[in-house]
């Protein structure tokens, strides 16, 4: 009696929340600072079963724990689960909580709650220090300075970046930037396309951007790029920038597997709720700077529980793939199809109106209408309801452009699901 009171002490003063449960999901145990964490995740899902409270912000973990092949031994390190999309919690930084999951043994696992977002901000902006520092005390091959123009036109550029992008005078001077850099690997996860780097910098003074440059003559290059606002400018309407090209040393580590692990949803391979955050934020700044539409589909299926209950979560799982290859192989190429939690996915379309999210999202419904999904237990069909909504709509506002695509996804369900709205009547 003696050591479980001593254990409840040291649970109830734990300053990490600690939750035991069953590979399940069945919670044992859970101490009071994981249950502050838990209670607003799990809603009517209560906090009885770990990975149903978890199922709409973290949906990997289900995958994440009953993939693990060992009988023992740590299973996930600091994984990050978003919880806001959008902004308007916590002065506007969206609320991130750290999981690590640890097998104890059979049918018995610990998992660690931790709200790192003042973390995960200090460790935004001490990337750009390290970046900073670097640019010091790296070495360095060649730099060059360009002067550029509210709408990107290259406006001067001195002998050394003409000798480091090997480039003549004639093909610099007068050009649009963004024929001039390389900028080709913008769709890939985490990356930002020229625009969007001079279109921070013009909301924050600067931008440092890191990677692989090219030359005229084809060379790739590692290039650090400073973009600063110049102050000579009289008014916001005459801003130009100063970019600053360093060709550095490549660092020693790849990171596109650590970016492929961050962005991707473990079981389907679609992007994740991490991911779509940032994407979702970045867009935003490109409509406020170029006005260009940028439409939210959002997407569940039809009784999915029902498809748990009679194929259980193999099953599932398996239609969850089939939706998200379906998604992925019918996204426009600069759109985010990603998978927010549960059998909730959400398709980010910048370019896109009302009209054509509408198009696009009876498309898709049809698709998976369509598609059968075969399993061990014979083969399953399922339907999808969708609600669709644009950014302006709402005045920019990207929490009420979840809201207003939410509400109409619902909208679908009561009025009969296997269907898209784009009004709630």
């Amino acid at each position: 009696m003696a050591t479980d009171e001593k254990l409840l002490q040291f649970l109830y003063a734990c300053p990490v929340g600690l939750i035991e449960f069953d590979g399940a999901g069945e919670i044992s145990m859970i101490n009071p600072h994981a249950m502050q964490h838990l209670m607003p995740l799990a809603g009517a899902a209560a906090c009885v079963n770990f990975f149903a409270a978890m199922e709409n912000f973290a949906p990997e973990l289900r995958s994440i724990a009953g993939n693990f092949p060992g009988s023992h031994g740590t299973i996930r390190d600091h994984h990050r689960i978003f919880v806001d999309l959008a902004e308007r919690r916590r002065k506007g930084r969206p609320q991130v909580l750290s999981c690590s999951l640890v097998k104890l043994g059979p049918d018995r696992f610990m998992a660690t709650l931790g709200d790192i977002t003042d973390e995960v901000t200090r460790e935004h902006r001490l990337r750009q220090a390290d970046t900073w520092f670097s640019a010091l005390i790296d070495g360095i091959n060649d730099f060059g300075v360009v002067v550029v123009s509210g709408d990107l036109t290259v406006i001067s550029a001195n002998a050394s970046f003409l000798r480091q992008s090997r480039r003549g005078f004639d093909t610099v001077i007068g050009h649009s930037v963004k024929d001039i850099l390389v900028h080709s690997g913008e769709n890939e996860p985490g990356a930002e396309s020229v625009e969007d780097q001079f279109g921070v910098a013009a909301r924050d003074g600067w931008h440092l951007h890191e990677g692989w440059e090219q030359r005229a003559d084809g060379e790739r290059y590692w290039c650090q790029r400073l973009i600063v606002v110049r102050d000579d400018d009289e008014t916001p309407q005459d801003t130009t920038f100063s970019m600053v090209m360093r060709d550095v040393p490549p660092r020693e580590t790849d990171s596109g597997d650590l970016i492929t692990m961050l962005t991707r949803d473990d079981l389907t391979g679609a992007s994740n709720r991490m991911y779509f955050h940032k994407t979702l934020r970045r867009e935003k700044l490109r409509w406020q700077n170029r006005r260009e539409p940028l439409s939210l589909v959002m997407l569940d299926l039809d009784h999915f529980k029902a498809v748990n209950d009679s194929y259980g979560h193999p099953g599932g799982d398996a239609v969850l793939c089939a939706v998200a290859r379906t998604g992925l192989a019918m996204k426009p190429a600069n759109a985010v199809f990603a998978r927010l939690g549960g059998e909730e996915f959400a398709l980010l379309l910048p370019g896109q109106g009302i009209d054509g999210a509408m198009r696009i999202a009876s498309a898709l419904r049809e698709a998976i209408a369509r598609t059968p999904v075969e399993t061990t237990r014979g083969e399953i069909r399922v339907t999808a309801s969708m609600g669709c909504a644009e950014l302006d709509e709402v005045d920019g506002s990207t929490d009420d452009l979840i809201e207003l695509a939410d509400a109409r996804l619902y909208q679908a369900k009561r009025s009969g699901r296997n269907r898209v709205l784009a009004a709630v009547s």
